[in-house]
């Protein structure tokens, strides 16, 4: 680059300097290099400046594709990847064929040892002088035994002893004369069940059990129908011969030092089964073997044998594959875990994994390098967010960009976002104040539909009133009405002392009394601090007005008690309770809807009076929906209608 300068710089200068390079004086040539460095610098500036204003202004997208194009962790890993694939796919196929093939040959071996049980039952039933004689009486004739003894019992016991797989062979007869001294020979009452000939008659008369029903847990047996000629007993002789686990199985299920877990389980339940405890696999297991084993067994099907069960059990994979037995309606099953199947090439896997790991390391350090300038800015962007979730409108995000800069998509989300606050704040303002007016509006019409409804009925009644009695002592009546009229019509403040309100509750009963004959009588025994408690103006009077009009019949009388009580240290309740009529349970549950905001139907005047839903609405408007009126009430019996307020005193005012 400097040579790059001189060269075109000098041309410039000796069109102002007509003198060789050569002629230049030493001060000239000075200061000609300063010149030349002082614009190679700014050259360079220059060249630093527009490259970051091409890096700030470029799209996200371009600056992570110039990251990851630096890089080759992606194709490392795919090859790592394919190459792993590779590799357990042809051991898992090589597995499966030698555990394909260990299952085949232990099948084979098995239905050899047991067609050796068949033969033995074969040739033990070809000695038919021991059959006919167990089928006689073989109490009736001492020397008739004792030559049996040493004849035809002989025989059948050198049977026995020739096969080294039989460890007892036993005959069940149904004869009462039978001599129960050897093992050989037994009534037929000592086996179990009673009922199994039925099965083996069925199964055509012979039936093999993986656990016999005599210590089943390690012995396997072989039953047969017996049923001699001419003999006419009521249950047929069934033959039993019986070979333990540990002799038929001793060289079947031994550990080889494969991969395989050989385990041989009944057809019916994954609970009998036979394995060599002594094999790693299910040391390794512990108290997941039954669990391996049920699950397994759950997928076993006679008639897809050729197809490796798969399980998964934990976070472990396991393979299972089995072979069907027949006549011993059992299978063969060969289960290996997937990690064991796979450690055969486990250091190459390491060695993959080392490299990846090293690629990877680079990737994550040339991305964070290049992705640390990318992202700082939208750091900015969060922390902002957060401070506006916890309510700081006025947290704005400081781009730090010029006049004409537009920047990329982070400086473009900060630029909106910024406007975005600005936006929602003066809504926000808006909104408020728009509540603020309708909250207003909607409580001096409140205000002003309680009295003038009050105000109305009132001075009707006494206009009638007058009209008929003509009366001296309607004066004493007008008393009680102006102490009405001018409690509710000095609003000086929203809310006065419960004493206060109890006071006006009275002057209207006297009214009440005296202006309908009736008998309304009041009870209001409160403690002096809580007569002092300052409650809504108004909030009791078209209560106590409600339960006076629709509670007492004409011209009888009715009781009002007012209590007061606290709840959960929360609440303020002020019951308004009277033993009049009732309210009917239809009406009951409709105005309880409404109180709850349930429903969209309005009180009606005519029949529950305006002045409960006007309270409860103004209730609410202040004070939220955990306050206002409820009502409870049992017809012919009383009605009690609760004003929930807020416990601190503090939150009674705004009215």
């Amino acid at each position: 680059m400097p040579a790059a300068g001189m060269a075109a710089g000098i041309p410039c200068l000796e069109g102002f300097l007509p003198l060789s390079r050569s002629a230049l004086l030493p001060t000239s040539r000075f200061v000609i290099y300063g010149i030349l460095q002082g614009w190679e610098v700014n050259q360079m500036k220059y060249l630093l400046t527009t490259m970051r204003k091409l890096y700030r202004n470029s799209r996200i997208s371009t600056k992570l594709f110039l990251a990851f194009s630096l890089m080759i962790a992606i194709p490392a890993i795919v090859v790592s990847f394919l190459f792993i694939r590779t590799q357990e796919s042809q051991l898992y196929k090589e597995a499966m064929a030698e555990g394909s093939n260990h299952v085949a040959r232990l099948n084979e071996r098995l239905r050899s040892r047991m067609d050796i049980l068949e033969n033995a039952s074969s040739t033990a039933l070809t000695q038919k002088a021991f059959v006919d004689f167990i089928h006689t009486n073989m109490r009736g004739d001492g020397l008739r035994l004792v030559k049996f003894k040493q004849n035809q019992y002989e025989q059948m016991h050198n049977i026995i002893q020739s096969h080294e797989l039989i460890s007892e062979l036993s005959f069940y007869v149904d004869n009462p004369d039978v001599y129960e001294i050897w093992p050989e020979i037994y009534h037929y009452s000592k086996f179990w069940p009673q009922d199994y000939w039925m099965t083996l008659r069925d199964e055509g008369g012979a039936a093999f059990r993986l656990s016999a029903f005599k210590d089943g847990e390690d012995t396997l047996s072989y039953y047969r129908l017996v049923r001699p000629q001419g003999q006419q007993q009521k249950l047929p002789t069934i033959m039993e011969i019986r070979a333990r686990h540990s002799v038929f199985f001793s060289d079947l299920l031994e550990d080889t030092g494969g991969d395989f877990f050989s385990v041989v389980m009944d057809g019916t339940s994954a609970f009998r089964n036979v394995y060599n405890p002594g094999h790693e696999f299910p040391q390794n297991a512990g108290e997941k073997l039954d669990g391996i084993l049920s699950r397994v067994h759950e997928q076993l099907d006679v008639l897809q044998q050729n197809n490796p069960v798969k399980i998964h059990l934990g976070d472990q994979t396991y393979y299972a594959l089995y072979r069907y037995i027949a006549p011993l309606n059992a299978y063969v099953v060969d289960i290996a875990s997937h990690q064991a199947l796979m450690q055969g090439p486990r250091n190459w896997y390491l060695i993959v994994i080392a490299v990846t790991s090293c690629v990877l390391l680079l990737m994550l350090l040339l991305v964070s390098q290049m992705t640390r300038r990318i992202f700082r800015r939208l750091e900015k962007v969060l922390v902002s967010m957060r401070k506006v979730r916890r309510g700081q409108l006025d947290a704005k995000i400081d781009t730090g960009l010029r006049h004409n800069e537009t920047g990329d998509e982070i400086d473009y989300v900060a630029v909106s976002y910024n406007n975005m606050l600005d936006e929602i704040r003066h809504l926000m303002t808006q909104v408020v104040d728009k509540q603020l007016i309708a909250k207003n509006a909607q409580l001096h019409s409140l205000h002003s539909q309680i009295n003038s409804h009050f105000l109305y009925n009132a001075l009707e009644s006494i206009r009638m009133h007058a009209e008929v009695q003509q009366q001296p002592a309607i004066a004493g009546a007008l008393v009680s009405l102006g102490s009405l009229l001018r409690y509710s019509m000095q609003w000086r403040s929203d809310t006065v002392a419960l004493s206060e309100e109890l006071a006006n509750i009275h002057s209207y009963i006297r009214f009440i009394n005296f202006m309908e004959g009736g008998s309304i009588e009041l009870s209001a025994a409160l403690p002096p601090e809580v007569q002092r408690y300052t409650i809504p103006k108004m909030c009791m009077q078209p209560i106590v007005e409600n339960a006076v009009h629709h509670a007492a019949p004409a011209g009888g009388s009715v009781h009002i008690q007012i209590t007061v009580r606290v709840e959960n240290d929360s609440l303020l309740l002020i019951e308004v309770r009277d033993d009049g009529a009732g309210i009917d349970p239809q009406m009951l549950v409709k105005l309880q809807s409404v109180l709850r905001g349930d429903s969209d139907t309005p009180i009606i005047t005519s029949k529950n009076g305006l002045g409960l839903e006007n309270v409860h609405k103004r209730l609410q408007l202040h004070y939220g929906k955990d306050c206002g009126l409820w009502i409870d009430s049992v017809q012919s019996a009383y009605t009690c209608v609760t004003i929930r307020l807020p416990w601190e005193n503090v939150n009674l005012g705004g009215w």
